[in-house]
């Protein structure tokens, strides 16, 4: 048995039946809906893959993906569309929303199997970046490049939050100047560890009373490390 998760949505009953008992033999985790409208009223962040019929009802394949792919919190869901049209433009529209594959009716389901295992061990190697990191009342926005503590605004530098990112990123972990220097500098020529010390005294400065948390390891380097 594996712990993946997948929802049919198909308005054929039989053709759901079908495909579930085969991927349920295969040890997947399987649940059907009959019609988009039934899919969305369940919790689609909890399955790993979506087999979705194109032609339904009110609410087509096609434009309930484009609804999960608006949405932060489903657009990550891996889409394989299973219909009876396979002209070129529905596969070009169903790639342009985001489908990981396309599988035209009638088909094998052996073939529908190979497909599924491929785009679950293709997508499940991605790893879903956190949007924001939190320590107590310390949260980095990531996309925003921003830092808060308890709700107001700090002010770092380019350099400062990449600092701040890294450690807390990787709590205990201690990290050299050396190592501070190729992941936050990378490149950049004429950089001293001594740079990395003023940068590390400026950011504690900032972040107040959080920065107790970044602990220096003598002979070491510097390290975010929680009570």
């Amino acid at each position: 048995m594996n712990d993946y998760r997948i929802l049919v949505v198909d308005d054929e009953e039989d053709l759901c039946e079908i495909l579930k008992f085969n991927l349920e033999m295969e040890g997947y985790t399987v649940d059907t809906a009959n019609s988009a409208e039934e899919a969305l009223k369940l919790d689609l962040t909890s399955y790993n893959l979506l087999l979705l019929d194109v032609m339904m009802g009110e609410i087509s394949g096609f434009k309930m993906a484009s609804m999960l792919k608006k949405n932060k919190d489903t657009a990550g869901i891996p889409i394989i569309f299973i219909t009876a049209k396979d002209t070129e433009n529905d596969t070009v529209t169903g790639f342009n929303l985001g489908a990981d594959d396309y599988i035209s009716k009638p088909f094998s389901l052996r073939e529908v199997i190979v497909r599924v295992k491929a785009v679950l061990r293709r997508t499940s190697t991605v790893q879903k970046e956190p949007e924001q990191l939190q320590y107590r009342g310390l949260v980095i926005d990531i996309p925003k490049k921003k830092v808060t503590i308890d709700d107001t605004e700090v002010p770092l530098t380019k350099k400062e939050f990449e600092i701040l990112l890294l450690l807390l990123q990787n709590q205990g972990r201690v990290f050299s100047r050396e190592d501070i220097l190729t992941k936050v500098w990378h490149d950049e020529v004429y950089v001293l560890d001594r740079t990395i010390d003023v940068n590390i005294t400026r950011l504690r400065k900032k972040i107040g009373n959080y920065g107790k948390y970044i602990v220096t390891r003598l002979g070491y380097g510097y390290c975010f490390e929680c009570e």
